[in-house]
């Protein structure tokens, strides 16, 4: 308890850092009453990616695994509130699909985490696509159907306010890891794993651990979004694109920092939304041309230009105190 009091509100930085968000988390609930009735539902899905994309980052982002199974926890808790959000209430459903998505990954991450480099991925690539194959198998060989429909929430506004208050737990909770010893065995491993083991680090089951965390709230996440659905089957919902987005909106913003993932969701977000809008039938080559570009330029993100710019910019303010004094 007094860890986690200094970590958001024992230092200076701490203070404004905590106070931040929760003002923005604030602004952010209030905004969608004074605007159209699509912003909630855009907000919901931007909250949505923003939580995945920090997730994701928890893990991939700090140890250099680069996992490509966000689809298949996305796409458990939205299977699990379809088959249980009738009966159970939603933030049932969210807990159970972040257990669920949670021991997925630790089972998952048990047998792939010991080994390194490339085989990790290419093992995460195809579990959403697997169990996209073994649900659709098990609907039509026993089931005979294909798909459920899913209970809708009362209005976008309640979606959105659960997408943003899971949002907000995602910060706070990853705050309070990057302060943790467990937060700086996890950058001990991204940096020198074989220096981290040395000096006493179980890497295995520290990232493993690392892994399942940063699952449990893709799951979550996904049970809030399947019900604006209103109906699933496995190509929707162990699809390919939650596998990618995540990584590619954390890349855009830049990993080195808790903000980047953040960032990088918002813009790509909205920036794809826009396309899709102004450019309905070339919207996904330009938006590639721009993924490129910045991959290539920006190393670092968008965030990290935006340090680079603030830094620049210090330089030059000390170095005109400097030359005046």
């Amino acid at each position: 308890m007094d860890f986690a009091k200094n970590a958001l509100w024992g230092t200076k930085p701490a203070k404004v850092q905590s106070l931040g968000i929760v003002i923005a988390v604030v602004i952010l609930a209030v905004i969608p009453n004074f605007t159209n009735a699509y912003a909630p539902l855009f907000l919901a899905y931007t909250m949505s990616y923003c939580t995945m994309a920090v997730s994701w980052s928890l893990f991939s982002g700090k140890t250099g695994y680069i996992s490509l199974a966000t689809g298949a926890f996305y796409g458990v808790g939205m299977y699990l509130e379809a088959m249980l959000g009738r009966d159970v209430p939603m933030v049932l459903v969210m807990a159970i699909s972040a257990a669920a998505a949670f021991g997925l990954a630790y089972g998952i991450g048990i047998v792939t985490l010991r080994l390194r480099g490339v085989y990790f991925t290419i093992f995460t690539f195809g579990l959403a696509l697997f169990l996209n194959k073994v649900v659709h198998w098990y609907e039509t060989a026993f089931l005979h159907i294909k798909g459920h429909y899913v209970k809708a929430l009362d209005s976008n506004y309640t979606l959105f306010m659960y997408a943003l208050v899971l949002f907000a737990i995602v910060i706070f909770a990853t705050i309070l890891l990057n302060k943790s010893r467990f937060g700086l065995a996890l950058v001990c491993i991204g940096q020198n794993e074989d220096s981290a083991q040395h000096v006493g680090v179980n890497t295995t089951m520290t990232k493993v651990l690392a892994f399942a965390i940063s699952a449990a709230p893709v799951g979550a996440i996904g049970a809030v979004m399947s019900t604006k659905a209103g109906y699933i089957d496995p190509d929707m919902s162990f699809s390919m694109t939650a596998c990618f987005f995540p990584v590619l909106m954390a890349i855009f913003g830049g990993m080195q920092s808790l903000y980047g993932p953040v960032v990088g969701a918002v813009v790509f977000w909205s920036l794809q939304n826009w396309l899709m809008i102004k450019l309905p039938t070339t919207n996904m080559i330009v938006f590639g041309v721009i993924m490129i570009v910045v991959v290539l330029l920006l190393p670092k993100g968008l965030f990290g230009l935006v340090e680079k710019i603030m830094a620049r910019r210090s330089r030059g303010f000390e170095g005109e105190v400097i030359g005046d004094a």
